[in-house]
């Protein structure tokens, strides 16, 4: 069952989370090197794309390879096996990743770039820990809601179209959730608006009550659910086929279909609303393992990829 998995990848989230500090790792470097011609990465789908991945390669030499990560959890795993230089971990990862050692002080001053990032993605708690950087924040975005326009109508302005049992029952079979226990947060966030005795403030931070009651809400949906997906592109192509018609998504998704010509509609960025209880967002961070076999190649991604000109191509295609 969907909920009892959650259930158990949470609290082992939670248990990594509150381990002690005493396992990072305290290393970081002091200068930037000739690139070692090559760099392995764990990133989320289109992170590591072109052109930006082909400019990058022809500035500093460093052939780049990449492994699409479904899930944080599957990125927490893959960096853990010691093959990779980076990642791009959002911030359901990158505090596992900083307190098992997994991962090592990003020294900014070597990140030239890093003065022209926006000021509101530094010094973050999934990014920055008693006051040492672990990362380079990359980006930041809403949760989304999206719709087949042709089949859902009218046009949704709530979460109630997934998760109101009676409202979700129109499209069983066709609702598409993402299969990671941050959903929980979500659950949180409709239980806020429509619940609010239960006092919910931080949908990440619950106490038992309001963490039952959002299991519970997840449960009710489950019967609903046609798809619990974790690839980007397998959801890409359930709505390119028609086998789902709403759901939660991400930017990524949302522009890819709109890109083939797919009667898709979303919020709340896109449609410039968000729904009536609110949305869940993410931030990512470039982080470099603490065994990165190609460290000088790693801090010249870092640099490259949020250069204006790197970035704003990412934002085009990504936002």
């Amino acid at each position: 069952m969907i909920a009892a998995g959650l259930i158990a990848a949470l609290i082992a989230a939670g248990c990594g989370s509150s381990s002690s500090s005493s396992d990072r790792n305290t290393d970081m470097a002091q200068s930037v090197g000739k690139g070692e011609g090559e760099l392995n990465l764990v990133a989320w789908a289109g992170y590591v794309s072109n052109p930006w991945k082909s400019e990058f390669e022809k500035q500093t030499g460093c052939k780049v390879n990449v492994k699409v990560g479904g899930t944080s959890d599957e990125m927490v795993q893959l960096m853990r096996t010691g093959q990779y230089d980076g990642v791009s971990a959002s911030g359901n990862a990158s505090a596992r990743l900083v307190e098992a050692g997994d991962v090592s002080p990003v020294n900014v001053d070597l990140v030239p770039n890093y003065k022209t990032i926006f000021s509101d993605l530094k010094d973050q708690p999934y990014n920055t820990f008693d006051g040492t950087h672990y990362g380079i924040p990359h980006g930041r975005g809403a949760n989304l809601l999206m719709w087949n326009s042709n089949d859902v109508t009218p046009a949704p302005t709530s979460w109630d179209v997934m998760l109101d049992p009676k409202k979700a029952a129109k499209y069983k079979g066709q609702i598409s959730v993402y299969d990671d226990p941050i959903y929980i947060a979500d659950a949180a966030v409709y239980l806020k608006a429509h619940q609010p005795d239960l006092g919910i403030d931080n949908p990440y931070e619950l106490n038992q009550d309001q963490f039952n009651a959002a299991v519970d809400l997840l449960k009710q949906q489950q019967p609903n659910v046609g798809e619990y997906w974790s690839d980007a592109l397998k959801q890409i192509s359930a709505f390119s086929g028609g086998d789902d018609t709403v759901g939660t998504t991400w930017q990524y998704q949302y522009f890819a279909l709109k890109g083939k010509g797919q009667p898709v509609a979303s919020s709340p960025a896109s449609q410039g609303f968000v729904p009536t209880e609110g949305a869940t967002g993410w931030s990512d961070t470039w982080m470099i393992s603490s065994q990165a076999a190609h460290p000088n190649c790693m801090y010249k991604w870092m640099d490259f990829i949020v250069s204006p000109k790197a970035n704003a191509e990412v934002a085009a295609v990504l936002r």
